[in-house]
């Protein structure tokens, strides 16, 4: 598997940085008489500051090979740190083998998969970006083809998948079996794990995955958790084994490095998890280390998805930040510069996630800069076609 890491050539990463503009990393700037933009203000957690309040959503590419990160990753995540994010937040990295969505996620649950995602963060880090990591395991929604191919289980390579309760998602799912006790345990200390590679690897803002009807949502929620032990039962024991994996992680990573958290804020069906549910959770999150919550939500069971609507899960972001007391992301339909900067100005919420349209437009965030009157801190190789 080793042999499988790769690394682009030094110069490459290394001489970034000088063309990016005069001083390297500078962020976009207020001029003339344009009042300051919100969306543009840096944002400092821990001790760790963003440039802007512009993260780049985590989005899986479908595109490793046995979990390493490779080409693909490097150039789809670094273009989206020259384009001005803040925060470039990779796919959702397996903590182990079984728990990618399907065999072509990534992956680091070894020491092989934190080499190969060193020039990644290393050319995130180059670009003026805070390189970020989600950690995930995706439980009964595991073993599937990649999208483009189809949404059933994989015929051949396929593995069975853990879930609270040995309900499957689908009746195309791959063979879904009961976690034990030593499976749960073993699933704490490699997102742990995962996360000390992530740090040695040259990230800078790590989150737990525990949402979209992954491991640890199907955990949280009543409608999928029908245990009898201590992982089981009302909201404290549902919610066991997210703040176990927090504090195991916090414990694994340095004090100075953010911690943060995906929540589905609800189900969207009748008798599961709710908006008071993630407000209670998010303050016991705090409690433990964590620093943000990024607030989605659905996808738990099939066809639960938010209603059509221009962002609509800002209103989870607002609520958490009021009443858990904790800085939040809004993420989802979030696609014009104005209602981002809005949404930061109004204090609903801290930082913006941009998914979809970043994929459309590499570049978004100093399109942003440049449609709310702010200068565009643009590459200087660039600059010739924007001035």
């Amino acid at each position: 598997m080793a042999s499988r890491c790769w690394a682009p050539a030094p110069n490459i990463i290394g001489s970034m940085a000088s063309v990016l503009n005069k001083s390297g990393h500078s962020p976009a700037r207020p001029v003339g008489a344009v009042e300051r933009s919100s969306l543009f203000s840096p944002f400092t957690l821990r001790g760790v500051t963003f440039r802007n309040r512009i993260g780049v959503s985590p989005m899986c590419q479908y595109s490793a090979v046995d979990g390493m990160a490779g080409p693909w990753h490097l150039t789809h995540l670094a273009s989206r740190a020259v384009g001005g994010a803040g925060l470039v937040v990779t796919e959702a990295a397996a903590v182990v083998s079984q728990g990618r969505i399907s065999p072509a996620d990534l992956g680091l649950w070894s020491d092989a998969h934190r080499d190969a995602l060193r020039p990644v963060a290393a050319a995130i880090t180059d670009a003026g970006a805070v390189p970020g990591i989600q950690l995930a395991h995706a439980g009964r929604k595991g073993s599937t083809q990649i999208p483009w191919i189809g949404r059933d289980a994989v015929a051949e390579g396929g593995w069975a998948v853990p879930a609270p309760s040995a309900l499957p998602f689908n009746r195309r799912s791959a063979l879904t079996y009961t976690m034990g006790a030593e499976e749960i345990a073993r699933t704490i200390i490699a997102f742990a794990e995962a996360a000390r590679r992530a740090v040695d690897a040259g990230f800078r803002f790590i989150e737990c995955h525990f949402a979209h009807g992954y491991l640890v949502h199907q955990f949280l929620s009543p409608l999928t958790n029908l245990r009898d032990d201590a992982f089981g039962g009302g909201l404290e024991g549902r919610s066991r084994l997210a703040l176990e994996i927090v504090r195991a992680v916090r414990a694994a990573i340095p004090a100075e490095i953010p911690l943060s958290v995906r929540l589905s804020c609800v189900d969207w069906v009748e008798g599961g998890w709710t908006l008071d549910d993630s407000i209670t959770l998010a303050r016991h999150l705090g409690e433990e280390g964590v620093d943000i919550v990024d607030c989605s939500s659905g996808a738990l069971v099939p066809g639960a998805a938010p209603p059509d609507g221009p962002a609509v899960q800002r209103d989870f972001a607002r609520a958490i930040r009021e009443r858990a007391g904790l800085p939040t992301a809004a993420v989802g339909g979030i696609t014009g510069a104005r209602e981002a900067d809005a949404l930061i100005e109004s204090g609903g919420a801290d930082m913006v996630l941009i998914a979809r349209a970043m994929l459309r437009d590499p570049y978004w965030a100093l399109h942003a800069a440049e449609a709310l009157g702010v200068e565009a801190a643009w590459p200087l190789p660039y600059k010739r076609a924007v001035t």
